[in-house]
């Protein structure tokens, strides 16, 4: 069977599967981002819907694609192992707690490092990466709400990833990015009124701001966020040792 072929010759539902997964391992569809919806695959190859969506339930139940209704077929990575003793994003926090987490992307944009970023992430000012704003709700009440910047380098496909069905933690283990450690800094601070009515909370009323700093494992600043909690939703423990 060719790459891009239809035969009669194995199941057709097997032949499809097979391309598609030859054009994820080729890296045509790439990780986190859809694949064509099933009336597309159908009129490309010829068939019905109903081989397509055999073709891709097959690859959905070896966690090589995953469904999302009302959005479309999304491609997995390969996921690899990291230590979450240390380091740990939001969703995997909230689960580990038994709470229900979810995300709203307020905004995803692509702007200059300028001074500022382009010395945390040593890279050139003129240098592009991501902005991220966005709310964390646990149990569907607003929690926290998040500004995050990434280099372009570290995951250049990054604009066409939804994150409202991935999460970054998910998204660096896509591209085999390994978080090693992080710095982080708490101060105490009153958001604008805008910021402060997306979180339910009065604009007086004081909040944790944590800016955080993540390496990999090359040493690299990977991911610089800031971190607007409110005070009445969360406690905080920290641990010392002698």
């Amino acid at each position: 069977m060719e790459n891009n072929t239809i035969n009669y010759r194995s199941p057709i539902y097997v032949q499809l599967r097979e391309i598609i997964r030859n054009k994820i391992e080729d890296g045509e569809y790439l990780p986190g981002m859809a694949i064509p919806s099933e009336s597309t695959l159908a009129d490309t190859y010829g068939i019905n819907r109903l081989t397509v969506r055999n073709a891709i339930d097959t690859l959905v139940n070896e966690g090589l694609l995953k469904r999302v209704q009302g959005k479309g077929v999304y491609v997995m990575g390969e996921k690899v192992q990291r230590d979450l003793e240390y380091l740990g994003g939001f969703t995997q926090t909230m689960r580990e707690k038994n709470k229900t987490p979810k995300t709203k992307v307020l905004s995803k944009w692509i702007r200059k490092a300028g001074e500022k970023f382009s010395v945390i992430f040593n890279i050139s000012p003129e240098d592009e990466i991501y902005y991220i704003k966005r709310i964390c709700y646990t149990d569907d009440e607003p929690v926290s709400l998040e500004e995050i910047y990434i280099p372009h380098y570290i995951v250049p496909k990054l604009k066409g990833i939804d994150l409202s069905i991935f999460t970054i933690y998910e998204v660096y283990d896509f591209y085999g990015i390994k978080l090693k450690r992080a710095n982080q800094t708490l101060d105490i601070v009153k958001l604008q009124q805008n910021d402060a009515r997306m979180l339910n909370i009065d604009s007086n009323f004081p909040v944790f701001l944590f800016e955080c700093m993540s390496y990999d494992e090359k040493d690299r600043v990977i991911e610089f966020a800031r971190t607007y909690t409110r005070g009445d939703m969360c406690d905080f423990n920290v641990n010392f040792y002698k």
